[in-house]
């Protein structure tokens, strides 16, 4: 979704947010639409996996950048309160689609999502501007990126190759690389503990609402603390929940203790993990300057998406590899387990020495 990034936020300088999102909402429609009539996997394969990822991507890319030059004193409420709505998505989108299709059928269920999606989406795109001090900047700087047309926008090299660039990279494709890991496998994991498929499924709306409140309450949290410090106690706080609560679910522990250990740990890391993604923008502009922010979030963006890409694939592949039980415990999940941990304690780490890299250059305070 986000390996495009690049190309987004420089479309978003050069063409205005408006238009890009408003493009992408027009690709959402036809991705979904055009995948109702598919008759064949390589057809899915290129409308909701291609068109809809790209899509997704011009969508959602002008949204994060655009949003955190609005705000100074509240902006990480602010953003933790527009990127909740994947969260509050989530919870409300999962019981529709399904009921949908149920009653009207996935063809036709594809092509009200597209509709709905197109109308959602350009309503969002009205709003949707430069601050006006951004204004300004992108409108001297536009003529030469439309000159160079699909060529990616000349990053900032002198912060690229910044000691603090390479920590939030490190940090990004780690936590990338091990996020949506869990949320995947939830449904599944859920029924090696005696859960339905229906219950396993809402595991997934759970931990969707605890993302829905984790955003906007830790985005408080973070402008009253430190932005830079929350970003480094929420993913600290995801990774020790993956080692010290999902982890010992796949022990042999009584059922009961497991299946707790287990919703414990569905709630904790919806609100810890996913608040990432609404803290991660604040850091940057924190870190580099609300000024330098557009030019460098779409690379690390992409970034983030190259982890998720790699991520995701090389854990079912764990789960696929070892699928024996023995004594009662689930052991197929634990090489998937460990690798989420060990990924968000290496996060953890980068992100550390994001916070540290802001000390020595500024100066040490406890709100950063």
């Amino acid at each position: 979704m986000t390996i495009g990034a690049p190309f987004a936020s420089a479309w978003t300088k050069t063409y205005s947010p408006r238009s890009v999102t408003l493009v992408g909402g027009l690709l959402f429609a036809a991705a979904n639409i055009a995948a109702s009539f598919g008759q064949q996997l390589w057809h899915f394969m290129l409308t909701q996996g291609l068109l809809l990822g790209c899509t997704t991507c011009l969508t959602y890319i002008p949204a994060v950048t655009v949003a955190p030059g609005w705000f100074d004193g509240r902006r990480g409420l602010a953003m933790g309160v527009i990127l909740s709505g994947t969260g509050l998505g989530g919870v409300v989108w999962a019981p529709l689609l399904r009921y949908l299709n149920t009653t009207i059928g996935f063809r036709n269920t594809l092509r009200a999502t597209g509709v709905a999606s197109f109308i959602l989406i350009s309503a969002s795109a009205l709003v949707l501007k430069w601050e006006p001090s951004a204004v300004l900047q992108y409108a001297r700087e536009a003529p030469a990126a439309r000159r160079r047309g699909l060529n990616l926008p000349r990053a900032n090299w002198t912060i690229v190759r910044s000691r603090a660039f390479i920590a939030h990279a490190c940090g990004a494709i780690l936590q990338a690389a091990a996020y949506y890991t869990p949320v995947y496998f939830f449904s599944s994991y859920a029924r090696t503990l005696g859960y339905s498929d229906t219950a396993g499924a809402n595991f997934i709306a759970l931990s969707n609402a605890c993302n829905f409140a984790g955003k906007i309450g830790l985005g408080y949290l973070a402008d009253r603390y430190g932005r830079l410090n929350a970003l480094v106690l929420t993913t600290l706080l995801s990774a020790l929940a993956t080692l010290t609560l999902w982890l010992p679910s796949s022990a042999p522990l009584g059922l009961e203790a497991r299946q707790g250990l287990f919703v414990t740990y569905t709630c904790l890391y919806g609100v810890t993990a996913s608040a990432y993604v609404s803290l991660f923008p604040t850091a940057l502009a924190e870190q580099f300057g609300i000024q330098n922010f557009a030019s460098i979030n779409g690379l690390l963006y992409m970034i983030r998406g190259i982890g998720t890409l790699v991520g995701t694939p090389v854990a079912g592949a764990l789960i696929r590899g070892q699928s024996a039980t023995a004594m009662g415990t689930v052991v197929n999940f634990e090489k998937t387990i460990l690798m989420v941990g060990v990924l968000l304690v290496g996060a953890t780490g980068a992100v550390g020495w994001a916070r540290a890299e802001n000390g020595v250059q500024r100066g040490w305070r406890w709100k950063a």
